[in-house]
């Protein structure tokens, strides 16, 4: 135990292989508090009480009668649980300690994770900032392990959207293109390196996957999608993605989605001009053919 001088003030601390021996002990009499307002989401200590800084003063049933009994205070790095042992302190608690480096540290030394999720310590861990997120949390990201996405192309487009699915970990990908990596294709499809030329484009985008993520399930189709198929083939995801050159296989994709009930996620760029767009019939909202019926004649199609 150390006695650590921020802002003036000492602050009484313990290390994580202190605190752990003390928590191993069996001592019914040392109590542990988590500070943070979410500490569960991304796991916690076993037994840890989850207080927030500001509501100490108002939890007398979890704070012990005894002000002499130890307590120890952790938030996610240590920084803020210091300021919440000066608050005990000036209850009247006179063994109060800080757990240096926090809930950070501890996981970081391989100290065992409590969790109210069913994601592992390293997905908790790989997908902290995700969960984070109020809009995201355990709940979400869940999800998203569950989720399947259908990327059509694997090139300008599919390759930067490829690696942030993965890296959100979205559980299952699907890749479809039947193109192969040439050297001209580098300066904007990321997901391709020098070693992938002359590789098909969906191995060189699988391989690109599984080295961000290796939990990702990737799924190739190494074909162009006709109408014979497409349906067959896009059953199988949650959402399709279409990142395509041309208009052809973009209304294609549309009228198979609307046909699935599938949200289908419109993307094309030009030079410096692009458009992107979500169609979901299914939901109440119109379909790529409701802003264009008919494709443009190939004359008027840029390249």
């Amino acid at each position: 135990m150390t006695n650590n001088v921020e802002d003036g003030f000492t602050v009484n601390e313990i290390s994580v292989h202190e605190a752990h021996s003390l928590l191993q002990s069996g001592n019914p009499q040392v109590t542990l508090i988590d500070i943070r307002s979410r500490g569960s989401v991304l796991g916690h200590i076993e037994g840890a009480h989850f207080i927030s800084a500001e509501d100490l003063e108002n939890s007398p049933s979890v704070l012990p009668a005894d002000k002499n009994s130890p307590i120890l205070l952790y938030c996610a790095s240590g920084i803020l649980s210091s300021y919440a042992v000066r608050i005990l302190e000036n209850m009247g608690y006179t063994n109060v300690h800080s757990i240096q480096g926090g809930f950070n540290a501890w996981r970081d030394l391989g100290f065992e994770v409590a969790t109210d999720t069913d994601l592992t310590s390293s997905q908790l861990d790989r997908y902290s900032r995700n969960m984070l997120l109020e809009e995201v949390g355990s709940e979400g990201q869940t999800r998203l392990l569950s989720a399947s996405v259908l990327l059509v192309g694997a090139g300008g487009l599919g390759s930067p959207a490829s690696l942030y699915l993965a890296a959100a970990g979205v559980g299952t990908i699907g890749i479809a293109d039947f193109d192969t990596v040439e050297l001209s294709n580098l300066n904007r499809q990321v997901v391709h390196g020098t070693a992938d030329v002359g590789r098909l484009k969906t191995e060189s985008a699988r391989d690109a996957i599984h080295r961000l993520n290796p939990e990702v399930r990737v799924v190739t189709y190494e074909e162009r999608l006709i109408s014979r198929t497409i349906l067959d083939v896009i059953r199988n995801y949650d959402v399709v993605m279409d990142a395509t050159d041309n208009i052809k296989s973009k209304f294609l994709l549309n009228d198979a989605c609307f046909f699935a009930g599938k949200p289908y996620v419109f993307g094309g760029a030009v030079r410096f001009v692009g458009q992107v767009s979500v169609f979901h019939p299914k939901e109440g909202g119109p379909c790529l053919r409701c802003l264009f019926p008919k494709p443009p004649k190939q004359s008027l199609s840029p390249t």
